[in-house]
């Protein structure tokens, strides 16, 4: 097959405007809020470092120095936001690539600065800056997260999406469409597929609705009769890498993007490095570790920020626990059976939020099979009080216990009885692989709202690719789960 450019490609330029319509827009806006906070910024720490007499009594005095060193830094500020990228839409919205250069343009600004001041010998305040670069850094991220809160919302009702067309072979194809049809804030929305045999039968029935539109040579063709702003290819051997590489070519100055999705998935950033080889990209992909240094520092971060938290929440711990005991009878804890890292089981605790003896009661609500995520809704068996605490996650307090003794982990996926432990495929079982946590990847995901399938997917992620930093950001969006009660019950 050949993958030849024409005319009709080169001349869908203009057409391509209407399908990302709203990237430029944003980034101009992004752009606006990032001057704002710079400006503010630097201006407050200008004021707090030399007083806040105006610029204009200052003419004549060495003042007037001051200021132009703040306006500098400013300007070199903003334009590492845009130099690194920030702002590029392709990012916006999901994973932690914009918070990532928002932080690396402010600590190249201050290397710049710190490298200017040791050659020219100014006498220039260290504090200053100690007090205005990770100040607004701060912010900055704060108002990338609401922009990221908007486009999610937005994109959650079909706006500010990029239209795209996926070409690959056909199994391949129906994987990746799934994927991004499941998570309703994407930020592509798929108007086709282009297959290596699109002369057989259609998709399977889940995606009846995803029109086949032809091979993949046509692809750079149809891209244009479907307004579609990117093209994925997946990994195949439909098209030789001079047909991929020709493909490229006839994308030239259509303002599409082609995008090469590898035939590997739910590997993080840190697990991947890319190299180039004889003119072609590799990807190398570290093997997912379960011990060694950096489960010890994590099994070390646990416990002291246990320890903090239950300084922290003992005093309302004492008043749940009296409030169990005045509102129902039974024991203050309940105590369960759970299977913890590598199968070995421990009790957990929890405030108790059932009835004494609702264990005795689980077939009459469940059934005769306990299947995996078996939490109901509408439990009978939940005290007045006990609906209370789990919505909002109360009775798991004590479990900060479970952590101090090393069974559980502050972010892990959540432990499972040994009935839905038995149940576990090759998947499931890598979420044993880690110590369960109080709270973990996909209760800040939906929690109790997303099917077990996909809770086991972002588990089985989290197993393989967590970090010091993600944990920090799952404990942030915990909070906002809990309190916006999404999904608890």
């Amino acid at each position: 097959m050949a993958l030849a450019v024409s005319a009709s490609t080169k001349a869908g330029a203009a057409v391509r405007k209407g399908s990302r319509a709203w990237a430029k827009p944003l980034e101009r806006r992004i752009a606006l809020t990032d001057v704002f906070v710079v400006a503010m910024t630097m201006v407050i720490a200008h004021g707090v470092q030399f007083g806040w007499v105006p610029l204009a009594s200052h003419l004549g005095t060495v003042g007037i120095h001051h200021w132009w060193i703040t306006v500098a830094i400013s300007a070199l500020w903003i334009f590492e936001l845009g130099w690194l990228r920030s702002r590029d839409s392709r990012i916006l919205g999901e994973g932690p690539q914009e918070y990532q250069r928002v932080v690396s343009a402010g600590m190249r600004t201050v290397a710049i600065v710190a490298i200017i001041g040791f050659f020219t010998q100014w006498g220039f305040s260290r504090g200053y800056l100690l007090f205005a670069l990770p100040l607004g850094t701060l912010v900055l991220l704060g108002y990338r997260r609401v922009w990221r809160a908007w486009l999610n919302k937005q994109r959650d009702v079909g706006r500010c999406r990029t239209p795209v067309i996926v070409a690959g072979p056909r199994r391949t194809s129906e994987q990746l469409v799934r994927r991004l049809r499941r998570n309703h804030e994407s930020a592509y929305q798929v108007v086709g597929v282009c297959l290596a045999d699109p002369s057989s039968a259609g998709l399977e029935a889940d995606l009846e609705d995803v029109p086949v539109l032809g091979p993949i040579e046509d692809a750079a063709d149809l891209v244009q009769r479907h307004d579609a702003g990117a093209i994925i290819l997946t990994a195949n051997d439909a098209v030789s890498m001079g047909e991929a590489r020709r493909l490229g070519w006839a994308l030239e100055g259509t303002g599409v993007t082609l995008i090469v999705a590898p035939g590997i998935s739910d590997v993080a950033g840190p697990r991947v490095l890319m190299s180039r080889h004889e003119g072609v990209p590799l990807l190398f992909v570290d093997s997912a570790a379960f011990s060694g240094a950096r489960y010890s520092l994590k099994d070390a971060v646990d416990r002291v920020g246990a320890a903090v938290l239950l300084a922290i929440a003992a005093i309302p711990m004492l008043v749940i626990a009296a409030l169990v005991k005045l509102t129902s009878r039974g024991p203050v804890f309940f105590r369960q059976e759970r299977i913890g890292k590598d199968g070995k089981p421990f009790a957990m605790l929890k405030f108790r939020s059932m009835v004494v003896g609702a264990e005795a009661r689980l077939q009459e609500v469940c059934g005769d099979e306990v299947g995996m995520f078996y939490k109901p809704k509408n439990d009978p068996r939940v005290t007045r009080f006990g609906a209370f605490m789990r919505r909002y996650s109360l009775d798991e307090l004590p479990q900060i216990l479970n952590v101090l003794k090393g069974d559980m982990s502050l972010v892990g996926p959540r432990p499972q009885i040994a009935a839905e432990v038995e149940q576990y495929g090759d998947l499931e079982q890598r979420r044993l692989l880690v110590k369960p946590g109080m709270t973990g990847l996909w209760q800040v995901s939906g929690r109790s709202s997303l099917s077990p399938e996909a809770s086991m997917e972002l588990d089985a992620y989290y197993a393989e690719n967590w970090s010091l930093g993600g944990d920090v950001v799952i404990l942030l969006r915990t909070f906002w789960a809990v309190v916006g009660k999404s999904g608890a019950y």
